[in-house]
C-alpha cells in the first residue's frame, strides 16, 4: 500500500460508457491519519525510489490510455457517436478457396452473420451494404470504426473444398486494436448452419449481449436442412444483387430449384417472391399476375417461418402496392420488431409510411436506416426525400432528391418529383427539364396509369402529384 488519501468524488457519467462510474481524487497534500512507519525503514530507500518508478509508470499508462481515447472519440465523424449498445460490422470474409467461382460462398456466410446478429435487440449491427465496400480491401479496423461508427470489427475467411469448410474469425475492439477473440473451425459443410451459429452465440458471450427467450430459439434454428437448396439460395441471392433484368430472371431460377429441393426453405420463398416483386417494380413485367404472384409467395415463406424480417418486410411492400396501407404498416412494424438492427426493414417501414400519410414518422425510421446503413444504397435517399417532399420542407426534398441523381441519374421518381418541387417554386425551366428526363425514362406513362399505380392513401396527395405532372405537360 502506499501513504497516501483518497478522497471520493461520487459517481460520474463519462462519455462512451453506460453506467455512472466512482471516482476518486489522491490528496498529495495529505497523510493518512494516525501514526505510519517509515516507508524507507519498511521497504528500504531503493525501493521506495523503484516504487514511486512504478507508480509515476502507471499514472503515464493510464493517463496515456485516456489520451488516447479522448483522440479515437474526437477524430469520428460528426453525428456518429457509439451506440449505447455494443456496436459491431462483419466485415466481408475473404474467400481462401483459391477459386473465384466461390465468392458467392463467403459472401453468402458473411451476410448470413449478419442476418443473425441483426437479429439481437442487444447489439447494434451495421447493414451488408455498408460493410460490403470493404470488400477486397486491406482496411484497418480503426478505419471501418470511423467510418461506421461501431466499437467492434469481426473479420474472417472461409476455404471451401470439397465437402470440408475452414472458417477462421476474429473480433477486433476498434478502439484499442487488441484482438477480443479469435478462432478457426475445420467442419464437415453439412455443418455449417452449427458453425454460424457457434461463431454469433461466441460474439454474444464476449460481448455480454442478453438475449431474450425468443432469440436464444431463433438463433438455433437451421434454415433449411439440404445443403444443395442453401447453394442455390446463395447464389441466387448474388445474382439479384445485381438488379438487372436478366440477372433477376436468373436468380428466379436458383430459387425455384432450391425450392424443388426443399419444399419448406422458406428463405426460398421470400427470394423467389422478392424476385416478382422487383420485376414489377421495374416494370420488367407488365403482367398483374406478377405482383400476386409474389404475394403467394410471401405468405408461403411466412407459413414456413414466421420469425424471418425479411419475409415481413416483403410482404410490407406487396401490401403496399396494392394499396393496403394498414397491413402493410403492420408488416413492416413485425419485420422490424424481428429484426432491430435490419436496416432495409426500418427503410420499408419508413416508405410505406410516408405513402400512408405519416411522413414524419417515416423521416425517424428512415434516419435509423441509414444509421445502421451508413453506406447506403441510393433509394434510402428516395425514400427521405419524398418524405421531406410530403412534409412541405421543399428545400431539403430538392437537396436530397438530387444528391439521388448524382448517384442514379436513371431513377425516373427523383425527377418525377423535382419536376413538382420546381414546379411550385415557379422554377419552370428547371421543372421542364426534370418533366422531360422522367418522360424519356419512361415515355409509356399516362396519368391515367399513374392513377391506378402510385400507393398514396391520401387523396390530396395523389391529387398533387397528378396535377403537377398535368402541368409538366403528361396526358
Amino acid at each position: 500500500k502506499l501513504a497516501v488519501v483518497y478522497e471520493a468524488l461520487g459517481e460520474h457519467v463519462v462519455k462512451n460508457i453506460r453506467e455512472p462510474i466512482r471516482v476518486y481524487q489522491v490528496r498529495l497534500d495529505q497523510t493518512p491519519a494516525g501514526p505510519a512507519p517509515a516507508i524507507e525503514k519498511i521497504v528500504g530507500r531503493p525501493s521506495w525510489r523503484r516504487a514511486t518508478v512504478l507508480l509515476g509508470l502507471a499514472l503515464l499508462v493510464v493517463a496515456g490510455g485516456v489520451a488516447v481515447w479522448s483522440l479515437y472519440l474526437r477524430s469520428r465523424p460528426p453525428g456518429f457517436e457509439l451506440p449505447d449498445r455494443p456496436s459491431i460490422a462483419v466485415l466481408p470474409f475473404q474467400n481462401m478457396s483459391g477459386d473465384a467461382g466461390q465468392e458467392y460462398f463467403s459472401d453468402g456466410m458473411t451476410e448470413d452473420l449478419i442476418t443473425g446478429l441483426a437479429k439481437l435487440s442487444g447489439l447494434f449491427v451495421i447493414a451488408r451494404n455498408s460493410v460490403f465496400v470493404y470488400k477486397g480491401k486491406a482496411v484497418k479496423p480503426a478505419q471501418v470504426s470511423r467510418d461506421l461508427g461501431v466499437r467492434y470489427i469481426l473479420e474472417g475467411s472461409v476455404r471451401k473444398a470439397g465437402n470440408q469448410v475452414r472458417i477462421t474469425a476474429q473480433l477486433v475492439d476498434a478502439t484499442t486494436g487488441y484482438h477480443v477473440w479469435a478462432e478457426r473451425y475445420d467442419r464437415d459443410l453439412k455443418d455449417v448452419f452449427a458453425l454460424q451459429d457457434e461463431v454469433t452465440q461466441k460474439i454474444v458471450g464476449v460481448l455480454a449481449v442478453k438475449l431474450t427467450v425468443p432469440e436464444k430459439v431463433g438463433l438455433t434454428r437451421a434454415p433449411t436442412g439440404n445443403l444443395e437448396a442453401y447453394d442455390y439460395v446463395l447464389r441466387g441471392k448474388e445474382y439479384r444483387w445485381r438488379t438487372t433484368r436478366e440477372a433477376n430472371a436468373e436468380a428466379g431460377k436458383m430459387f425455384r430449384r432450391a425450392i424443388e429441393l426443399d419444399p419448406d426453405y422458406a428463405a426460398a420463398y421470400a427470394e423467389l417472391g422478392w424476385t416478382h416483386l422487383q420485376a414489377w417494380q421495374f416494370q420488367w413485367s407488365r403482367d398483374p399476375e406478377t405482383l400476386q404472384r409474389a404475394f403467394e409467395l410471401a405468405q408461403q415463406a411466412i407459413a414456413r417461418d414466421d420469425s424471418s424480417a425479411t419475409c415481413y418486410a416483403l410482404l410490407s411492400q406487396i401490401l403496399l402496392w396494392k394499396k393496403e396501407h394498414e397491413r402493410a404498416i403492420a408488416q413492416a412494424q413485425r419485420a422490424v420488431a424481428l429484426a432491430p438492427n435490419d436496416a432495409d426493414s426500418y427503410e420499408t417501414l419508413a416508405e410505406v409510411l410516408a405513402w400512408s400519410g405519416r411522413a414524419e414518422e417515416a423521416i425517424g425510421h428512415i434516419k435509423q436506416a441509414m444509421r445502421l446503413n451508413p453506406q447506403y444504397p441510393f433509394f434510402y435517399l428516395w425514400t427521405l426525400g419524398h418524405a421531406y417532399y410530403l412534409t412541405g420542407r421543399s428545400a431539403e426534398a430538392i437537396a436530397t432528391l438530387k444528391k439521388l441523381i448524382e448517384q442514379n441519374p436513371n431513377f425516373l421518381p427523383a425527377h418525377a418529383f423535382l419536376s413538382i418541387l420546381y414546379g411550385e417554386q415557379g422554377r419552370d425551366q428547371d421543372a421542364r427539364a426534370e418533366a422531360m428526363a422522367a418522360s424519356r425514362l419512361s415515355p409509356q406513362s399516362s396519368l391515367e396509369s399513374l392513377r391506378q399505380i402510385v400507393p398514396y392513401r391520401n387523396e390530396k396527395d395523389l391529387e398533387r402529384f397528378l396535377t403537377a405532372m398535368r402541368k409538366a405537360g403528361m396526358k
